[in-house]
C-alpha cells in the first residue's frame, strides 16, 4: 500500500489544483471577483448571519384563517352556481367545513346534489376529491371540504409560503437566505446582510392577494354600512377611506398572473402593467363582456385600488391598474405580485437584528479559535512525529482547509459560527488519522519489522478503523443535517464535507509523500520508532 502510483499523484495534483482554483475568490474583494475571467470561478463562501450580520424573523403561517377564507368562497361559490342553475334554495347555513343547503323545491333536489357534485370537482393533488356533497334529510345537502383536504391545508400552505417568500427576498437582492420550517406551521427567515427586520418583514409579510371583483351596483352603499350588507357581497374602503360595495364572487384572481410590471397611465403616472395566463385571459374577457358599462373593483388583500367602469371586452388577457402609485409603491407591489400571493397570511412570533458590528466580532473570534487550534495540532504532530512525519501531516492539513473551503465555495454552503466548529473538529478528526497510521507503525518497527514492512502495515491495518470512525461521523452528521434546523445544518454541513477531504487528504497525501521520502531517502530505520 506504501507506494507511488501515479494515478494517486494525478489525483493529488488535481484537487489541489482545483481546490486552490475554486478556493481563491475568498481571498479577493467583490471588485476583483466581478472582473475575473468568465471560465474563473467567482463564487466565494456566503457567511451566515451570525457572521455577516442580517435579519432573523420566525414567522408563522395562519393557517386558520386560511381555511376561513377558502369555506367562505365555498359558500359564495355553492349561492352563484346555484342561481345560474336556477335552483331555490331556502338557506345556506355556515359550517366548520363547509356549507349545509336547505333546497326549497324537493322537485329539485336531485338536481341540486348532482350540481354540487360536479362543484367538488375532480380529485386534487392528493389523489382524493377535497369537496364533496352529502344528502341530508329535510331537503337538505351539505357541501363541504373533506377532513383530508383540511388536514393537507396546513403542509401545503407551510410549503407554499416558503417559495414565495424566498421569490420575495431574491428580488431584494438579499444574498443567499436561510428559509427554513419549524415545527408544523412556523418559517424561520434568515437574511444576512439585511439590516432592517421591519422592511424584509413588510416586503415578505404582506399577503398580495389581487382579486378582481364586480362592484354592487343593485344596493345601497348607505344601507350597507348602516350594517344591512347583502349576503352575496361585502363593504371595503380604498386609501383614502372610500366604501364600495362589491360582489364577493370572484372573477379572477391574482394567481392567473403571468407578469407584473411598472408602467404609466395616460396621465404620465406611475401604474402597474399585467398579463393574466391563458385561463385568467378567458375568464377576464368572459367577465368584462358580459359587463360592458358596469364597474369593477381591482383588490389587493381587502382594499380596493381602483373600480374603473367596464368599457369595452378585455380579450388581449392584458391590462394596468391606476391608483396614485409612487415610483417606490409600484415597484414593491410589482415584486409582491410577480413573486405570488401567500396562500395564508403571515404573524410574525420574533424578529432580531445581528449587526454588521456584532457579525465581524463573530468572524474574528472563529478566526483566532481556529488559529489557536490549529496552531496546537501542529505543535502537537511535530513534537511527538518530528518535522518529516508531522510536517507530512501538517501539509495534508493545509490542502484539507483549502478543499474543505473550495467544496464550500462551490457549493454555495453558508458558513456560520457553528459550521466554524465543525471545521476545527474536522482538522482534529484529520489528524487523528494520521496518528493511528503512525502509531501502527511504531508498532510494527519496534517488533522488529523493516521500514518498508512497518510503513505498509501502518497503512493497512489503520484504515479499517478510520473508515468505521469517520463512517460514524459521517452518519451522525447526516443526521443532524436532516432533522436540525439553522446553525445545526450548518455545523453538519461542514463536518460532513470535512469528513470527505480529511480522508482524502490524511491517508491518499501521506502515502504519496511519505513512499516518495522512502523512494529518495531509503531509510534503514523508521524515524518515529523511538
Amino acid at each position: 500500500m506504501i507506494q507511488l502510483s501515479r494515478w494517486k499523484v494525478i489525483l493529488v495534483a488535481a484537487a489541489l489544483f482545483f481546490g486552490v482554483l475554486l478556493a481563491l475568490p475568498n481571498l479577493l474583494t467583490p471588485a476583483q471577483r466581478e472582473s475575473l475571467p468568465g471560465f474563473m470561478p467567482s463564487s466565494a463562501l456566503n457567511l451566515g448571519l451570525d457572521l455577516q450580520g442580517g435579519s432573523y424573523l420566525l414567522l408563522e403561517v395562519d393557517v386558520a384563517q386560511m381555511q376561513t377564507k377558502r369555506i367562505d368562497n365555498l359558500v359564495e361559490d355553492v349561492r352563484q352556481t346555484l342561481r345560474e342553475d336556477n335552483i331555490a334554495f331556502s338557506g345556506l347555513q355556515r359550517e366548520a367545513a363547509g356549507v349545509v343547503v336547505t333546497v326549497a323545491n324537493p322537485a329539485q333536489l336531485d338536481a341540486a346534489f348532482q350540481t354540487l357534485r360536479n362543484l367538488g370537482g375532480a380529485a386534487g393533488p392528493t389523489g382524493a376529491v377535497e369537496r364533496a356533497a352529502t344528502r341530508l334529510s329535510d331537503n337538505r345537502i351539505r357541501f363541504a371540504y373533506t377532513q383530508a383536504a383540511l388536514d393537507a391545508m396546513g403542509p401545503t400552505a407551510v410549503d407554499q409560503s416558503i417559495e414565495v417568500v424566498r421569490k420575495r427576498i431574491d428580488s431584494l437582492g438579499t444574498r443567499e437566505p436561510s428559509i427554513t420550517r419549524q415545527g408544523a406551521n412556523r418559517i424561520v427567515v434568515q437574511a444576512p446582510g439585511e439590516s432592517d427586520p421591519e422592511a424584509l418583514e413588510r416586503v415578505i409579510g404582506q399577503t398580495a392577494q389581487l382579486t378582481f371583483q364586480m362592484v354592487d351596483v343593485e344596493n345601497s352603499i348607505a344601507d350597507a354600512q348602516a350594517g344591512r350588507v347583502p349576503p352575496d357581497s361585502e363593504l371595503l374602503q380604498d386609501a383614502d377611506g372610500n366604501f364600495y360595495l362589491v360582489k364577493r364572487r370572484i372573477l379572477v384572481s391574482g394567481e392567473n398572473l403571468t407578469r407584473a410590471g411598472v408602467g404609466t397611465d395616460q396621465n404620465g403616472r406611475p401604474a402597474i402593467d399585467f398579463r393574466f395566463d391563458t385561463q385568467g385571459a378567458r375568464r377576464f374577457g368572459e367577465a368584462t363582456t358580459a359587463n360592458v358599462g358596469r364597474p369593477f373593483a381591482i383588490i389587493l388583500d381587502g382594499r380596493v385600488i381602483s373600480a374603473p367602469n367596464i368599457q369595452v371586452p378585455i380579450l388581449t388577457g392584458s391590462g394596468q391598474i391606476t391608483g396614485g402609485f409612487t415610483i417606490e409603491a409600484a415597484s414593491e407591489l410589482v415584486n409582491l405580485l410577480n413573486g405570488g400571493a401567500l396562500p395564508a397570511p403571515l404573524n410574525v412570533e420574533e424578529r432580531r437584528t445581528v449587526t454588521a458590528e456584532l457579525g465581524a466580532d463573530a468572524v474574528t473570534a472563529g478566526a483566532v479559535s481556529t488559529g489557536i487550534g490549529a496552531v496546537i495540532i501542529v505543535a502537537f504532530m511535530i513534537l511527538t512525529y518530528g518535522f518529516l512525519f508531522g510536517g507530512i501531516s501538517v501539509l495534508g492539513l493545509v490542502l484539507n482547509g483549502i478543499l474543505i473551503v473550495a467544496a464550500m465555495s462551490l457549493t454555495q454552503a453558508t458558513l456560520t459560527l457553528p459550521g466554524i466548529a465543525g471545521l476545527i473538529l474536522t482538522f482534529a478528526v484529520a489528524v487523528d488519522a494520521n496518528v493511528l497510521i503512525y502509531e501502527r507503525m511504531r508498532d510494527e518497527a519496534r517488533a522488529g519489522r523493516s521500514v518498508i514492512a512497518s510503513m505498509d502495515a501502518g497503512f493497512n491495518k489503520a484504515w479499517g478503523t478510520i473508515l468505521d470512525a469517520n463512517l460514524t461521523t459521517l452518519v451522525a452528521a447526516m443526521i443532524m443535517f436532516a432533522f436540525g434546523a439553522g446553525p445545526v445544518r450548518g455545523f453538519a454541513w461542514t463536518l460532513t464535507i470535512g469528513v470527505f477531504t480529511s480522508v482524502f487528504s490524511a491517508v491518499l497525501v501521506a502515502q504519496i509523500l511519505l513512499a516518495y521520502w522512502l523512494k529518495v531517502a531509503r531509510p534503514k530505520k523508521l524515524p518515529i520508532a523511538e
